[in-house]
C-alpha cells in the first residue's frame, strides 16, 4: 500500500502574508472556495498569522466574519489557523483568561486545526494554548521554530518535538519560516523525531532561498505526513513550493497524492488573474516572486521582508533595504538567536531599521524589545550578554519564570473598555488583540 502524503494549502494565509503583506481580500477568493473544497487537500491554512491584524487595520472586514464565512464553503475540507502561543495574533503575551477565550471563539466560528508556535520555542508559552484547543474539541498541532545557531541543533529540536508530544499535542509541524533548513539537515531532523514519536508530522517551508521544494522532498522521504504548499500562482519567491508541482513528484516517486490535477489547474488559472491584479495595483511587489540565496546568511522569513519592504517604502528609505538585511544577523545575535518568527521577527527587523536610519545602533529602542530583554516574550535561546542588556534597561533584573504567570486575569476589563463599541465577544477580542485599530474599525462596523 502506497503511503499517502497530504497537502495543506497557503494561499488562503502564509502565501500571500509572504508575498504582499497579508492584504488578500476575502472577495478576491470567495468564488475559489468550491474549488479548494473539492481538491484534495487535507487542510486550508486561512486564518492567523497576520490575516486578524490585516482584516481590521487594511481591508476593513471582520475576521470573525471571514473565517465563518470560509468554513460555510468547505464540507470536505478542514480550516487551519496560526496561533502565537501566549501572544495570540498580537505581539505580546496576554493572560491565560484571553487566551482560553480566544481559542475557544476561533474553533466556535470554525476554526479546525489550530497551529500554535511559540517564537522563542519556549514551551511554557504553549500551555494555555494546547490544554484549550483540546478542551474546545480541535486538533492541537505544536510547532518547532526551525532557525540556526550554536545551540539549534538536530538533537534540540528533536528534543523538543518529544517534549511536545508529552504535553499532548495531536500533531506536530516543523516550521521553517525563512526557508533556511536545507534538504539533507530535513531529512536528518525528520528521520530523528520519526524515531521518537508516531504522532502526524508536517513541515512547513518557503523558496525564499530557492531550497523549499528540495526541502520537503528529503523530508517526505525521511518520513513526513503532511506538507505545506501554495497553488502555484502565489507559490515561488517568498511564498511556498507550488502545489501542482509537488503532487506530480510525490506521485511519480510513489506516493500517493490525494489531489486532484484538474482541479488544482482551474484553480491556478482562477488565482493567476488575482495576482495579475495585485502586481498591477502594486500591493504584490515583482521582488518578492524572487528567491534569493542571501537569505540563507540573513534568515529573514518571507512575510518578514514583504512588510519589511513595505515599511521602508513608506518611510520613503527603501535604498536602505540591504542595509536593514545585513544589520538583521547582528541584532539577532545581541537578542540571543531568537527564530525570526512573529513577534520576534518584526522586533529584529525594526530594531535593525532603526539602527540602520537613525545611523547609531540602539539609538532608539522600542519597548518590546525592552521588555523581551526583561524576559517578558520568555526565555532567549542563548543567554544574552549582561553588558548590552544593562546598556538597554539599566539595572533591572528580567523574569526567569513563565511570563504569563505576571498576568493578571483582563477578559473583563476588556469588556468593560470596549463597552459602546463591542457589541459580541468577538468584537471585544478584536478590541483585545489591537486597542487603538479596533476603535476605529468597530465605529465604522456598526455605524457609530
Amino acid at each position: 500500500m502506497k503511503k499517502r502524503i497530504d497537502f495543506v494549502e497557503t494561499v488562503l494565509r502564509d502565501s500571500h502574508q509572504s508575498l504582499m503583506a497579508t492584504r488578500m481580500k476575502y472577495s478576491d477568493f470567495k468564488d475559489a472556495l468550491d474549488l479548494i473544497d473539492n481538491a484534495g487537500y487535507h487542510a486550508v491554512e486561512c486564518w492567523g498569522g497576520a490575516t486578524f491584524d490585516s482584516c481590521i487595520r487594511f481591508l476593513d472586514e471582520d475576521p470573525w466574519e471571514r473565517i465563518r464565512n470560509i468554513k460555510s464553503k468547505l464540507k470536505n475540507t478542514k480550516t487551519q489557523m496560526l496561533l502565537r502561543g501566549q501572544n495570540l495574533l498580537g505581539y505580546k503575551n496576554y493572560p491565560d483568561d484571553v487566551v482560553e477565550k480566544f481559542i475557544e471563539l476561533s474553533i466556535k466560528n470554525g476554526v479546525d486545526i489550530v497551529r500554535i508556535f511559540d517564537a522563542l520555542n519556549d514551551l511554557r508559552n504553549l500551555e494555555t494554548s494546547i490544554a484549550a484547543t483540546k478542551k474546545y474539541g480541535a486538533e492541537a498541532q505544536v510547532t518547532l521554530c526551525y532557525t540556526i545557531s550554536d545551540v539549534h541543533t538536530v538533537d534540540y529540536f528533536t528534543k523538543l518535538a518529544s517534549d511536545i508530544e508529552e504535553m499532548g499535542a495531536d500533531s506536530i509541524a516543523i516550521k521553517d519560516m525563512a526557508g533556511i533548513l536545507r534538504p539533507y539537515e530535513a531529512y536528518e531532523l525528520v528521520r530523528n523525531i520519526r524515531m521518537k514519536t508516531d504522532i502526524p508530522l508536517e513541515i512547513h517551508s518557503h523558496t525564499t532561498t530557492g531550497l523549499g521544494t528540495s526541502t520537503l522532498l528529503k523530508a517526505i522521504e525521511a518520513g513526513v505526513d503532511i506538507i505545506d504548499t501554495s497553488i502555484s500562482p502565489f507559490a515561488g519567491g517568498t511564498s511556498h513550493p507550488p502545489t501542482e508541482t509537488l503532487h506530480m513528484i510525490v506521485e511519480e516517486k510513489g506516493y500517493y497524492s490525494p489531489l486532484k490535477i484538474e482541479v488544482l489547474q482551474e484553480l491556478a488559472e482562477y488565482f493567476e488573474v488575482i495576482k495579475e491584479k495585485y502586481i498591477a495595483d502594486g500591493t504584490l511587489p515583482v521582488k518578492m516572486l524572487t528567491e534569493d540565496p542571501k537569505g540563507l546568511i540573513y534568515q529573514v522569513p518571507g512575510g518578514m521582508l514583504s512588510n519589511l519592504y513595505n515599511q521602508l517604502k513608506g518611510l520613503k528609505q527603501l535604498d536602505k533595504y540591504n542595509q536593514v538585511l545585513s544589520e538583521v544577523p547582528r541584532v539577532r545575535k545581541d537578542l540571543g538567536y531568537p527564530p525570526l518568527v512573529t513577534p520576534m521577527s518584526q522586533m529584529v527587523g525594526t530594531q535593525s531599521a532603526f539602527n540602520v536610519i537613525m545611523g547609531q545602533r540602539y539609538k532608539m529602542v522600542p519597548n518590546e524589545i525592552k521588555d523581551y530583554l526583561r524576559g517578558y516574550y520568555g526565555k532567549s535561546p542563548v543567554p544574552i550578554d549582561d553588558t548590552f542588556r544593562k546598556s538597554i534597561i539599566g539595572e533591572e533584573e528580567p523574569i526567569t519564570d513563565r511570563p504569563a504567570n505576571h498576568l493578571k486575569p483582563k477578559m473583563d476589563y476588556f469588556r468593560n473598555e470596549s463597552s459602546g463599541l463591542a457589541r459580541t465577544e468577538e468584537d471585544v477580542l478584536t478590541y483585545a488583540m489591537f486597542p487603538e485599530v479596533a476603535k476605529t474599525f468597530l465605529k465604522n462596523k456598526y455605524g457609530l
